[in-house]
């Protein structure tokens, strides 16, 4: 099972990004977690897209064309969507090629504060809809106080967590073989 993971943050020390990865050292037997860089996605401009669609776009479709499921990591910012994805989403949702159709989804995020990135995740449900992806239901993973769940280095230290994120890879596991 080959999955993709993006992080909704580009920020160095991003909470959304060590979960990422602790869900790439996670990913249970089978599963191959890549984590895609969206730092070089262009601002969603139609006229470059009707030009041609840049590098950037098109390495990162391809990449997610050829994963069998997509997991996005994601910070919530004013109750919603964080920019720098919304616009790599915008992207991959335009034709001639959109990655996201009946691709298998799961969702995640990390927030230093009670909430966990609830609000977004609905939100990004709404998107994955139009996008005509398939989403993990269950379970949520929602990472509140992530501030005191990774240690100095950025590494996972919550073994609850781990276990939501563990359980929420196996979900994800289990959708793709379905999708298949």
């Amino acid at each position: 099972m080959n999955v993709i993971g993006i992080s909704g943050s580009l920020r160095k020390g991003s909470m959304n990004t060590m979960a990422l990865r602790a869900a790439q050292k996670l990913a249970p037997a089978g599963m191959s977690l890549t984590i895609a860089d969206i730092s070089q996605i262009p601002l969603y401009n139609d006229d470059v897209r009707a030009a041609g669609e840049p590098a950037s776009v098109l390495a990162l479709k391809a990449q997610i064309a050829a994963a069998d499921a997509v997991l996005l990591v994601t910070p919530e910012y004013n109750f919603s969507i964080p920019g720098v994805l919304k616009n790599t989403l915008d992207w991959l949702s335009r034709p001639p090629l959109t990655p996201f159709d009946g691709k298998p989804v799961a969702i995640m995020g990390a927030s230093p504060g009670p909430v966990g990135t609830a609000r977004v995740q609905y939100h990004l449900r709404q998107v994955l809809v139009f996008m005509n992806s398939f989403t993990v239901n269950r379970p949520e993973v929602f990472i509140s106080h992530a501030g005191t769940k990774f240690n100095a280095e950025g590494e996972l230290t919550d073994e609850a967590t781990a276990k939501f994120i563990t359980d929420l890879l196996v979900s994800l596991d289990k959708l793709a073989t379905k999708v298949k």
